[in-house]
């Protein structure tokens, strides 16, 4: 799950990382208000959308007066903002941010992530702030600092001072930077983060450091711990179909193929996209309908993947471990008959009441493509379109 710059930069703050003062606003007259209020010779205006590259794509704007930030949030209020991480199609910015300007001296790049290599925690720091850090990584690789923690001793004084040396710093910076440091630590642990990431993080004229831009992403496994920060679920900001499906616990991915797959298991979900590409094919989307599915949320998956126009036809692949395939089958023959799928659908069972299911579906009386093999389905779905 993912939440808005003000909304992760007003959480940091509860945990003393320091933030500029700002203020979110829905309207000009709000943005013009919140300008008044924070009272700074230099106001930042930031369209708040789900969504890195907002500058480059004139999403942030400087100016001088509530006036001029009135007229800067009209601009952008409602306006289809497009950077490298939207998509041709963009993001509508609902919101925007109004915020003092800093004095900036140095920036840097700090980020915290959830590292499965080490089973722990992964800083990375860069004294190339304010570019993505992906370009950072193939241009100047030996720029990027990591560092890793492990949860169970927690973070300590040397695991600072590794990043702060890497960093060029010195003196009294080196204890204002481990003060951030374990400020954003905190954070990230108490909330149950799985990234926070700090572009840029500034230096001050003063040797101060503050969180100038602020992305928080969690883990939604642990979401049931944090009802605070369910509530600050944008839902404008997702896609409408990934959206209603995780009502249903689906794990649902639109993609922009025109054959919609339904597969139990995020690994064979993959195995099948990348198998109907192999026949030529494209596929429409990622859907795992886990391995605890029922008849209604095997419905439920239909209806999602039907309700992408894109989609000519599905390919069912389950293989049956704890999902029994016969609960596929009866699942897949109610949707068809509820629903009225008139695109191709192959189907191809394999292990825990393969051949019961396999059976109710050539009973049925609808047209199934049964499959013998994954090869054999994503031939005869590629084929069938």
């Amino acid at each position: 799950m993912n939440i808005h710059e003000y909304q992760a930069k007003a959480i940091l703050a509860q945990y003393g990382v320091p933030v500029p003062n700002g203020k979110v606003a829905f309207s000009p007259k709000e943005a013009e208000a919140a300008a008044q209020e924070i009272k700074s010779p230099v106001i930042v205006v930031k369209a708040q959308i789900h969504a890195g590259g907002r500058g480059k794509a004139g999403g942030v704007k400087l100016v001088k007066t509530p006036q001029e930030a009135s007229d800067v949030a009209r601009d952008l209020l409602g306006k289809i903002l497009v950077t490298h991480q939207t998509g041709p199609e963009g993001k509508e910015v609902r919101k925007v941010y109004i915020e003092e300007g800093s004095d900036i001296k140095k920036e840097y790049y700090l980020s915290v992530v959830l590292d499965r290599d080490t089973a722990g925690v992964a800083f990375i720091a860069s004294t190339e702030g304010g570019m993505e850090i992906e370009e950072v990584a193939h241009s100047n690789p030996e720029k990027i600092i990591k560092v890793y923690v492990d949860p169970t001793i927690g973070l300590q004084g040397f695991h600072t001072r590794l990043l702060a040396y890497g960093l060029g710093l010195e003196g009294d910076k080196v204890k204002k930077f481990s003060k951030f440091v374990a400020a954003l630590y905190n954070a990230f642990m108490d909330k149950d983060a799985s990234q926070v990431e700090i572009n840029p993080l500034i230096e001050t004229g003063s040797g101060d450091f503050i969180a100038l831009d602020a992305k928080m992403n969690f883990d939604s496994n642990a979401l049931f711990r944090h009802p605070d920060i369910v509530s600050l679920r944008d839902e404008y900001e997702e896609d409408v179909l990934e959206l209603e499906a995780s009502k249903h616990d689906l794990n649902y991915i639109k993609m922009t193929g025109n054959i919609g797959c339904m597969v139990n298991g995020a690994g064979l979900a993959m195995a099948t996209m990348d198998i109907i590409k192999l026949f030529g094919g494209d596929p429409a989307n990622f859907l795992d309908v886990g391995g605890g599915a029922t008849k209604e949320k095997v419905k439920e998956a239909f209806k999602i993947i039907l309700s992408d126009q894109n989609v000519k036809g599905i390919l069912v692949n389950i293989f049956g471990g704890i999902m029994r395939c016969d609960i596929i089958a009866d699942g897949v023959i109610n949707a068809a008959k509820e629903i009225g799928i008139k695109v191709p659908v192959v189907v191809r069972l394999a292990g825990t009441n393969a051949d019961l299911g396999k059976e109710m579906l050539t009973k049925s009386g609808l047209s199934l493509i049964a499959a013998n093999d994954l090869a054999d389905a994503a031939e005869k779905i590629v084929k069938a379109i």
